[in-house]
């Protein structure tokens, strides 16, 4: 019995089963990950969609339907008084290229039309413009009226009236003395000031944060919400494996969005690229760590498409698009704001955008934005390691 036992016991233990080894990584089963990935996304509709032709449009729109130029504000012009001198600067205004004028003799007919949102405003010369003409402290030679709903026309209008005011004073006072100074003013970088030259680099970092946030958390919360992550997970492949082959096609969907982009801005919305390439290409890999490790994090936390939707929309998109100098002056924001923009890496992405397109290479913007962006990608990818070790521990 002894010999049966002890025979019993050597069988039983033969069967106990060592302790599982460390996964190693292995380059051969990285590549047949990224090559399951790349069938996928290339097999996906929505994948191709979102990553070039959703670019194309934003770019159209934002080079063409955006604009922040103030050209042709549509105002009126209410000439009360007969005189010579009131028809001369009535033509003055007429003549200039940033407004389409409408000319009145009475104020309530282009009063009308303000309230109707038709005129964003109007400029009255009084009655008794020559009498005011010759006494320079009496009353003001003009009223000028606009239309508050949009504070910065009606900024514009005011100050453009007053300029053309003055410029047509000085034409009547003839030529100016020797002495006189004058001013000239010269703009760097963007001589003609056109404002899709600044709107459209920043609309390339809109385009890859849609492209490495929005669509990588789409796509791997898709494999959580199916299973399929969890079979995956079972294979032989360590957690690094999988997420690096996870990620990799959709870096290059990101790249050649941006190449794709570029092509865009330079040749067809006619954006000049002062900067190199090479310079253009590392500020986005750069860039891509943040977006994409912001998606897997976003997707690992979801884990279904709908939340992770609004999760990168909320934390993605709309920072990107509010916070990042895109479309508003950081400076010009509240000191609470300001701080929050400093977590966004799409601002540093806008500003290095815009230098490399506008400037040229200029590395002491560059590099400290390259060091951002990267630690923040270091501590998104950190996390998202850590919460897909925890799901697939629950």
């Amino acid at each position: 019995m002894s010999a049966i036992d002890n025979g019993r016991g050597a069988t039983h233990g033969s069967t106990a089963q060592p302790a599982a080894a460390p996964r190693r990584f292995d380059t051969r089963r990285l590549a047949a990950l990224v090559r399951k990935e790349s069938l996928q996304a290339v097999r996906d509709p929505s994948t191709l969609l979102i990553a070039f032709v959703l670019p194309a449009v934003l770019l159209f729109l934002f080079a063409y339907a955006v604009s922040l130029d103030i050209r042709q504000v549509r105002i009126g012009v209410v000439v009360e008084s007969p005189g010579a001198a009131a028809q001369e600067l009535a033509a003055a205004f007429a003549a200039t290229r940033y407004l389409d004028v409408t000319f009145a003799r009475d104020r309530r007919e282009v009063a009308d039309r303000v309230v109707a949102g038709e005129l964003r405003g109007f400029v009255v010369i009084p009655q008794d413009f020559e009498q005011r003409l010759i006494d320079p402290h009496g009353a003001p030679l003009l009223q000028v009226i606009t239309d508050g709903s949009q504070p910065n026309t009606a900024s514009f209008v005011a100050n453009y009236a007053q300029g053309v005011l003055m410029t047509w004073r000085a034409g009547q006072a003839g030529a100016a003395p020797a002495q006189a100074i004058t001013l000239q003013p010269r703009y760097w970088f963007n001589a003609e000031l056109e404002s899709r030259r600044a709107l459209v680099p920043g609309a390339i970092a809109i385009i890859m944060t849609i492209i490495g946030t929005m669509l990588t958390a789409l796509v791997v919360a898709r494999e959580w919400e199916r299973g399929t992550m969890e079979a995956v997970m079972s294979t032989p492949a360590s957690v690094a494996e999988i997420l690096v082959g996870k990620l990799l096609p959709y870096f290059a969907l990101g790249m050649l969005s941006t190449m794709a982009a570029t092509a865009l801005a330079i040749f067809v919305f006619d954006v000049p690229l002062r900067g190199s390439l090479a310079a253009l290409l590392l500020l986005s890999a750069v860039f891509m760590l943040p977006a994409l490790g912001q998606g897997l994090l976003i997707s690992s936390l979801a884990r279904n498409q709908f939340l992770a939707a609004q999760i990168a929309l909320f934390s993605g998109f709309l920072p990107a698009f509010m916070l990042s100098g895109f479309l508003f002056e950081i400076d010009s924001m509240p000191a609470p704001i300001r701080a929050i923009t400093w977590l966004v890496p799409a601002r540093y992405f806008v500003s290095s955008l815009k230098t490399v397109f506008l400037v040229g290479d200029q590395w002491a913007v560059f590099v400290p934005d390259l060091l951002a962006m990267a630690v923040i990608g270091v501590v998104l990818f950190a996390l998202a390691r850590r919460a897909t070790r925890k799901n697939l521990e629950h």
